[in-house]
């Protein structure tokens, strides 16, 4: 055994992956050292600790995890019940982390500067991949590891709400501006009761957040809701309905449809939001036109529930291949492209898919997926699983990669066409033998319409809000 080989893994972020990946690393008898920036295990769940999420307990526990849980006489909650963010860290995370087996390798407020090789650039190659990773601290410390697993997220790094993938003008300074899941009915209710509130965004998160706020407005009068898309139907926030395998998921957007066709929910399509101008304590969001012409909303509060993008600055010295669209691996990426996966499934992957020409280096779980938005904690599971056993020689389990994902019951984007998946995609792909994968529930990717902008202060004829597709 080399010098380097008996050296720790440093493991970055005590999240969901990156707390698994150290129970992983236990069970193979190697070492390691988790770094967790926040006070907390978890502490990016806990912010958004008042959501309920729609896949049950039985798809958010590491396996690696359970067994030492278990053999510490844990708890195991229901299974099929739907755990909170807040119930998932400190029913599941924390205990974990307070677990003897790594209690004593897992550092707190310790946040990663930057990943390099000991002595070396970039650019040097002679005798790299034997150099240990040199991980530097934002206190000044340093580590040495044998190798890194980067599990640190991209929950701190929102995409920006302008178009373009540029900040709009005034949004960087906006103090009206609220990222993803806020608190609606708690901790920040008072910044929305009575208020009106625009939510920019088409994803799960934007739809929680438009729940609460409907629920908010049935009591707190004043409370206004309109939510902004960039495509031109919301047909993909809707979902699956009773299709999904995950009924909490399906319900979300069934609810959030009601709510639109009831007028409760003012909906937005085509809205690409140009700048933020503050007007008598108030924001009018103004959208440009493809012709150059601009129209306006004038609102209280915005949520930019635009998802996060992943940032790689930390590992800027090491030699990263990086896909130029997702910010993916080159080989992820494909796999997992909602431009080109309507109907298709994110097959099983695991260390081939994630390596870098920086041997012993991997990003792992959310920040693995650069910017596609399918990504679950079960994906990040068998990940981790996956790389630990290559750090460990067994590249025969690292290679036999198992995902069961469940089917988001999605294959076309007009909800009253048939879900099963025999219509506008032909039959449903048959599973690949090693394991199913999530089905992104895009029709023809995400850019398959052209934007076309609506006019913002016109209700349309039918008595519907602006933009809400008729089956």
């Amino acid at each position: 055994m080399s010098v380097v080989d008996e050296l720790p893994v440093v493991v970055i972020g005590a999240g969901p992956v990156g707390l698994a990946a150290a129970a992983h690393l236990h069970e193979r008898g190697i070492s390691f050292t988790l770094l967790e920036a926040g006070e907390t295990a978890g502490a990016a769940v806990r912010q958004w600790g008042h959501v309920r999420v729609f896949s049950p307990w039985r798809y958010n526990i590491d396996p690696a995890a359970r067994r030492l849980l278990d053999e510490a006489g844990w708890v195991v909650p229901d299974l099929d019940a739907l755990p909170t963010g807040a119930e998932l860290a400190t029913d599941y995370l924390q205990p974990f982390a307070e677990l003897p087996q790594l209690k004593p390798h897992l550092r707190y407020g310790a946040r990663v500067e930057a990943i390099s090789r000991l002595g070396l650039d970039r650019l040097r190659t002679a005798g790299r991949e034997q150099t240990p990773f040199l991980v530097r601290l934002a206190d000044g410390d340093e580590l040495l590891a044998r190798a890194v697993i980067d599990a640190s997220g991209t929950w701190g790094t929102p995409n920006v709400l302008g178009a373009s993938g540029l900040p709009a003008r005034g949004e960087v300074a906006a103090a009206f501006l609220e990222h993803a899941l806020p608190d609606v009915l708690g901790a920040d209710r008072t910044r929305f009761a009575g208020r009106h509130t625009l939510v920019v965004g088409a994803g799960h998160s934007a739809a929680n957040t438009l729940l609460s706020l409907a629920e908010l407005a049935a009591v707190a009068p004043g409370t206004e809701v309109t939510w902004a898309i960039r495509s031109t139907s919301p047909a993909r926030t809707y979902g699956g309905g009773d299709a999904d395998a995950l009924p909490a998921r399906g319900a979300l957007g069934s609810r959030l449809r009601e709510h639109v066709d009831a007028g409760r929910i003012r909906l937005l399509t085509g809205f690409s939001v140009h700048a933020l101008t503050p007007t008598d304590g108030r924001v009018a969001v103004v959208v440009r036109h493809a012709n150059g012409g601009e129209e306006s909303v004038t609102v209280d509060r915005i949520v930019a529930a635009t998802g996060f993008r992943p940032d790689h600055s930390i590992a800027a010295e090491l030699r990263l291949d990086l896909d130029p669209v997702m910010g993916a691996t080159r080989a992820l990426a494909p796999l997992i492209d909602p431009n080109e996966h309507s109907c298709g499934t994110v097959p099983p992957h695991g260390v081939d898919e994630l390596a870098h020409p920086e041997a012993g280096y991997y990003a792992v779980g959310m920040k693995s997926y650069g910017r596609a938005p399918t990504f679950l904690m079960a994906t990040g599971y068998e990940q981790v699983r996956s790389v630990v056993a290559a750090l460990a020689g067994d590249w025969e389990a690292a290679r036999d990669v198992q995902l069961d994902l469940p089917e988001t019951g999605v294959c076309n984007s007009n909800p009253a066409d048939s879900v099963d998946g025999t219509d506008c995609c032909g039959p449903a792909p048959a599973a690949e033998p090693a394991g199913r994968g999530l089905a992104t529930g895009i029709s023809g990717g995400l850019l398959s319409a052209p934007l076309s902008l609506v006019t913002l202060d016109a209700a349309p004829a039918n008595g519907q809000t602006g933009g809400c597709c008729a089956s």
